[in-house]
Formats: C-alpha cells, structure tokens, sequence
C-alpha cells in the first residue's frame, strides 16, 4: 500500500492532477498494485487566507508518505519568490531531495523545433543537482538602495553533496543508459560544468566524477562538457547524448531548454528525488493561470509525472505502460500539444489515456 500525498496546487493544477490520478487508478488496477492518497491545499490560496506557505510541522507530515504527486504552484496575486521558496524549495531542502530527474524526449507525433530531428534523436536526461550551488540562500545585500550597493549570492557545494548526486548519476546511467535499453553501444554519463572559468566548484565536480567512475563504474563511458556547448549540442546534435549530469544553477537551464525541444512544457515531466526519503514528481509548465478553468490545459506533462513516481517506487511495468499510453496518445490522437488545441479538451485526454492502458 504506497501512502502519496497530493498536492494539486494553483491554477490549472488541479485539473491536470486530476488526470494523472485517474491515469494512476486505471494502471493500479491493470498491475494489481494498492495505494491511498492525501491532499493538501499548500499554494497560492492558503498563502493569501493565512500568510501560511509550508511549515518545518507539515514537512514532517509529508515524511510519513512514500511519495508526492504535485500539480503547480505560482498564483498572480502572490509576488515572485513567496511560493517558491516557501513551498517548493522548502520541500526540496526540508525533504532532502538532492536529485533533480528530467528526462528529454520527444514522443511520437509532436513536433520540435529542432530540424530534421525526431524521437531516435531527442532522447536522453539530465540529472541535477537539487540542493546547492547558489541556491542554498548564501549572501546577501551591503548598502542596498545605495549607488554603492552590493549583491552577493555564493555558489556552494560540499563534496558530500557532490558525491552523492554523482553516485546517483552513475546508478542511473548504468541502469537507464542507452546500452542498457539496447539502444548504443555505451552507456555513457557526461558532467556538465564551466571548469575553464568555475575553477573551483566544477574543479570539485571534475575530480570527483573521474575518480568515482573510474574506481566504482569502469563500465559507463565518461564524458565532460562546458555547459555553453551543451547548450549548443542540445540544438544541434541531441543524439550525442546520453545521461547529463550537473550542478544546481545549470541544471535549472537546460533542463528548461530540453522541454522545449521535447515540445513544450506540456510535455515535461519531472522527479524531485530523494532516493532514501520521499520524493516528489511534478509537470514542469507552472501554473498556467490564464487557462484556470477553461479545460483546455495539456494533462500529459502530469500523467508522465505519475509514471516517473512509478518507476521509482518500483512500480516498472505500471510506468512503462503510463509512457507507451501517453505515446500512443501523441501519435494517433492529438491534433497539438498547445493548450486549446488538442482537438480534446484536458479531461478528454486523460480518458485517450486510460483507455489505451486497459486496451
């Protein structure tokens, strides 16, 4: 009996929640597994009733669960900044979930803006870092509102913190690379880093990557690449990789430039991973709030979310048969994967999706 907490979020949050849990209940009763959910109203709306985002009380609530489904948080009445450190980055740090999971691929019949490439090409994943770098609030303002202010924001990595994303990384690699799913003749992890100009965070990351490889993984083939060509390759040779791994601040970059490659935000799906704790899976796209309501919104993003928190709940097939449903779906049956014009509306969509998994 797997305990997930549900936290659908603001704007169109709910609505695409609310497919991915009926793509949840149509595959548990496919593969014969059990599990109870709980909701919880941590977003915008309790933010403006009660001033309330997540307390250290409701981070230990969210322990006892064996995961998190979450659909969006950012609300227009609600200034920057509140609700993502309040709630997301408060869960990420409280949590400990030191992993960032997106994988980058282009499903069957939606389109990319990258020429001549297609699914065989845009297929790989980047693994971030989720809990340092300059995200860990290290810095601050001298004489600010002044001619002479100063802003200071460190970027800081421990070599535990460092070691452990990588550890993971090569797991991840050995397990999910393209040699394992027969699909190359390497499975091969490449860091991604600035060592040229960083030269002591990604000097940190360098030595540590080459030794761990080289000691524990002799296996997976190592690579290293400026995360400026990164950027580049991920435009024109998307092929050439395989698994990426990389720091906080740089992984929140271009994992945003691989969605869009994949087709958009509708698409993206991604895992906030504490591999000995409780992880938490979420649609990249955001809240949305202009389409609130409307049932217009791309559901897709959420229910490949609730396949991600499948497979690492060691639910393989059930996640499998999530991916190859949402892939049958994008080949055969959607007209776009922009909101509005899907040729379905959201609750629609999630029905095509459902009813491939019982087919």
């Amino acid at each position: 009996m797997y305990k997930i907490a549900v936290i659908p979020g603001d704007g169109t949050g709910p609505e695409v929640i609310a497919e991915a849990l009926k793509a949840l209940k149509t595959v548990s009763q496919k593969y014969g597994f059990k599990y109870e959910t709980t909701s919880y109203d941590f977003g915008g709306q309790r933010y403006l009733k009660t001033g309330e985002t997540l307390s250290d009380k409701d981070i230990e609530e969210l322990k006892k669960y064996n995961a998190i489904l979450l659909g969006a948080i950012g609300h227009p009445d609600v200034p920057p900044g509140i609700l993502e450190k309040g709630v997301l980055l408060k869960a990420r740090f409280g949590l400990d979930q030191y992993i960032n999971l997106r994988p980058v691929r282009l499903y069957p019949g939606v389109e990319t803006p990258l020429k001549n490439k297609g699914p065989k090409e845009i297929d790989y994943c980047v693994i971030r870092e989720n809990t340092g770098d300059q995200y860990t609030g290290a810095g601050g303002f001298s004489m600010k509102g002044t001619p002479h202010e100063v802003a200071i924001q460190s970027a800081i990595y421990s070599r535990h913190q460092v070691d452990r994303c990588l550890r993971y990384a090569f797991e991840y690699t050995r397990k999910y690379g393209k040699k394992a799913q027969g699909k190359g003749e390497h499975n091969t992890l490449a860091l991604v880093g600035k060592t040229n100009v960083l030269t002591y965070i990604y000097d940190l990351w360098d030595r540590a990557f080459h030794e761990m490889g080289a000691k524990d993984y002799p296996d997976i083939k190592r690579e290293y690449f400026h995360v400026d060509a990164t950027c580049m390759w991920m435009v024109k040779s998307p092929e050439w990789f395989d698994v990426l791994v990389t720091g906080n601040m740089f992984g929140d970059i271009i994992t945003d430039l691989g969605a869009i490659t994949q087709g958009g935000m509708g698409l993206a799906a991604g895992g906030n991973i504490n591999p000995e704790g409780v992880s938490m899976f979420e649609p990249i796209g955001g809240s949305a709030p202009k389409y609130t309501g409307l049932g217009v919104i791309n559901p897709l993003a959420a229910i490949c979310a609730a396949g991600m928190m499948l497979e690492t709940l060691g639910e393989q097939a059930a996640a499998d048969k999530i991916e190859e449903a949402v892939k049958y779906v994008t080949a055969n049956k959607l007209k776009s994967m922009a909101a509005g014009n899907m040729g379905y509306s959201t609750s629609e969509v999630g029905d095509l999706v459902c009813e491939r998994i019982v087919s």
